[in-house]
């Protein structure tokens, strides 16, 4: 069943849901009917984010629903607790609701109501959400993409690592390309340890090949965009081993390019003015006899050597390479994601990921609509001071900074330095994850800066 729906059948009766704050509360029970207004005082509403009050009618059947509203929190999140407490039946926003709330605030309604509504149900029977929610037409075919795009996302990164290596992700990117007309290429095996040595080394202890996903789409003399993803399928650490508590959400280490397949996806639906390419380092970081070790000293596509300092810092390793294939190949923008530090959690929370950029204008704007859209991003310095943070005495970088301070930044500098100048560049360090359980954004997989890439893209290209 689909919850957002955009037309109600002729024979269902559309059920009013009022979204109230405790002071609206007051205005409206002094025009409700006295049975409504007792209902409402014995159920202890209070107009508290979070509260919901289902009224019935004279025949036991439900006439309304009202739900509380903290006008101080984010509204998006207003509506993500109705699907799974709202009874069966077809819903609407209330008039009152409507004329209260401007189109962009119903927007987010909307969408909190339909991300509250994902059930990853590949390998368990999910209770589904009984209620529909009437959105306007007008909210189209860019709503329902991007709805869908966080889904996509959301899946990919839930999928275990048995069921989600190099090979299969290159399989979904593959079947996307196909549904858009997308050029796609896949390199791997001696082509790859020869042209992109960096993703080889950090792969290739593993028995599932490494390999470098690309996809071209887009009309020609367009704008160039590339997106680059992290798509280390599962991370052991490597030979600098994780303990077993730090593996448990390893499988999300794909989460970069579970959202670079996402917006590319936005991108080709939508039809985006661009000439798009995406490409995606797919790796294991494994634990064999032919594992890199620290103190190794690596060859990169750029030329750069790289001294391991750290086995379990691989996401930037294999991101070089491709940055400097994405560089090659013409980009004129590349914008990245990777789950690629845990300091940009100790510094910003699992909700707030931190947005790198050389243009401070355009990354003041994305952090502008990200907070409009509820889906925040956060500007972080490329403070050129910790550079010498990652040269080490006998190679030109290391993948690992000589302090534990300043983790998200340095790994941005070790990216900044694979991104030649002239080139507008974009990093995401996301986490992709909900630790706990919250209306609209359950414990698994999450989608962060999908909504507020788009929105800035679409704005920018037109």
């Amino acid at each position: 069943m689909n919850a957002l729906i955009t037309e109600a059948p002729s024979n269902s009766p559309v059920i009013p849901i009022h979204v109230l704050s405790e002071s609206q509360l007051t205005r409206w029970l002094t025009g409700a009917p006295p049975h409504q207004a007792q209902w409402i005082e014995q159920h202890g509403f209070k107009g508290k984010a979070g509260q919901l009050v289902v009224l019935p009618d004279e025949d036991g059947q439900v006439a309304a629903a009202i739900c509380g509203h903290d006008e101080k929190k984010d509204i998006i999140w207003t509506l993500a607790h109705l699907p799974a407490r709202l009874p069966k039946g077809i819903y609407s926003l209330s008039t009152e609701t409507r004329e209260r709330f401007s189109e962009d605030q119903q927007a987010l309604l909307y969408m909190g109501f339909g991300l509250a509504c994902y059930r990853f149900d590949r390998y368990k029977t999910q209770t589904q959400p009984k209620a529909q929610l009437l959105i306007p037409e007008t909210l189209g075919e860019e709503f329902m993409a991007l709805l869908d795009a966080s889904f996509w996302a959301r899946d990919i990164v839930n999928t275990p690592a048995n069921d989600m290596g190099p090979q299969e992700l290159s399989d979904l990117a593959e079947q996307l390309a196909s549904d858009h007309g997308a050029s796609f290429k896949v390199i791997d095996g001696l082509a790859l340890e020869e042209s992109f040595p960096a993703i080889h080394i950090v792969g290739h202890a593993s028995t599932r090949a490494p390999r470098l996903i690309t996809m071209k789409w887009g009309r020609a003399g367009a704008p160039t965009l590339a997106l680059v993803g992290k798509g280390v399928v599962f991370d052991t650490g490597g030979l600098s081993i994780k303990p077993s508590s730090g593996m448990l959400l390893m499988k999300k280490d794909l989460g970069g390019a579970a959202h670079v397949l996402a917006l590319a996806k936005v991108i080709m639906q939508l039809g985006l003015d661009v000439d798009l390419r995406v490409y995606i380092p797919a790796v294991e970081n494994a634990i064999a006899g032919n594992a890199y070790r620290p103190s190794d000293i690596i060859q990169t596509r750029k030329g750069t050597r790289v001294e391991i300092g750290n086995t379990d810092a691989e996401g930037r390793v294999v991101l070089a390479d491709a940055l400097t294939l994405a560089a090659e190949e013409g980009a004129e923008r590349i914008i990245d994601f990777a789950t690629l530090t845990g300091a940009a959690r100790v510094a910003l929370g699992e909700d707030l990921p931190p947005i790198y950029g050389r243009d401070l204008n355009g990354v003041r704007a994305i952090q502008d609509l990200s907070f409009e859209l509820s889906d925040p991003l956060w500007p972080m310095p490329l403070f050129d001071g910790y550079r010498e943070m990652i040269q080490p005495p006998h190679a030109d970088l290391s993948n690992s900074g000589s302090s534990p301070m300043a983790g998200s930044i340095t790994a941005a500098l070790f990216l900044d330095h694979f991104v030649p100048e002239g080139i507008d560049w974009y990093h995401l360090d996301i986490y992709a994850w909900n630790v706990g359980d919250r209306p609209g954004r359950p414990i698994g997989g999450e989608a962060q800066g999908i909504r507020a890439m788009w929105a800035w893209l679409k704005a920018t290209y037109g």
